[in-house]
């Protein structure tokens, strides 16, 4: 049996939680080192012992509510954060989707920026210009692929960044919830983009409040709640639990 693309131990992480200084400046410079022990041990914890594996060509999905932690565990997959405690493990390149306009210029064209985006994903430009021309007609941008970025809306961003990033035989794809911001027939493209990944045996991890696209894409789910692991499992057994305990509008006919 393979090794795991993806294995959390016991990860856990938290961020310094900053307070206003009360009580005036003085007091605090006299103060100073209970003080700085204050502001050291004052923390916000966003995960706690989190332990999960994925396995190769698995589609994952990660659900909860806004603030469970869901993005802050594809930043620890991405490695653009690191963990408090316990140990992070991937196995492969990493393709992530996590943020609208991330490696973007805004400045550049859009073109231009799917030269820049490529080059900092390790390609040549020479492999750049061979994808261009499909990214250009995924992202389906029309003449605002020679128009600066500053004046995209954050759907023409999205379309862009997806684009991008699935035109480059990711290994691990890490989408977030972004595609939410596009119309539906651009979600509808880039499901079936990331379907014909899971085909063609590429890991995806996919964090959406949207169950349906989560049921039509992801073999497994992992449920977050209160910054903890509630439950990890089957795809119609978890998202079942979940609507049920969120009243969610999903139906669990919609999985047979």
């Amino acid at each position: 049996m393979s090794q795991p693309t993806i294995i959390f131990s016991g990860v856990g992480k938290s961020f310094p939680q900053y307070h206003q200084i009360t009580g005036g400046i003085k007091r605090f410079i006299f103060n100073l080192p209970r003080a700085l022990r204050t502001f050291k041990q004052a923390r916000y914890e966003v995960l706690n012992n989190i332990n999960f594996e994925i396995r190769p060509g698995e589609a994952f999905g990660i659900i909860g509510k806004n603030g469970s932690g869901k993005s802050t565990t594809l930043g620890l997959m991405a490695g653009v954060i690191a963990p408090t405690v316990g140990q992070v493990t991937v196995r492969g390149r990493i393709s992530p989707l996590l943020e609208l306009g991330a490696g973007f210029n805004p400045e550049l064209s859009g073109r231009e920026n799917i030269y820049l985006n490529g080059i900092l994903m390790g390609l040549t430009r020479r492999e750049v210009k061979k994808r261009e021309e499909d990214i250009v007609g995924f992202a389906e941008l029309g003449e605002f692929i020679d128009q600066p970025l500053r004046v995209y809306s954050s759907g023409m961003l999205a379309r862009l960044g997806f684009s991008v990033v699935s035109s480059l035989d990711p290994e691990i794809l890490l989408v977030d919830e972004i595609l939410a911001v596009g119309d539906i027939d651009f979600q509808m493209k880039c499901l079936k983009r990331m379907l014909d990944f899971k085909r063609r045996g590429v890991t995806i991890v996919f964090v959406s409040h949207s169950l349906p696209s989560v049921r039509d894409l992801c073999d497994r789910v992992l449920w977050i709640e209160d910054h903890t692991v509630k439950k990890t499992g089957p795809v119609q057994e978890v998202l079942t639990e979940y609507a049920a305990k969120w009243a969610e509008p999903y139906s669990t006919a919609d999985c047979q």
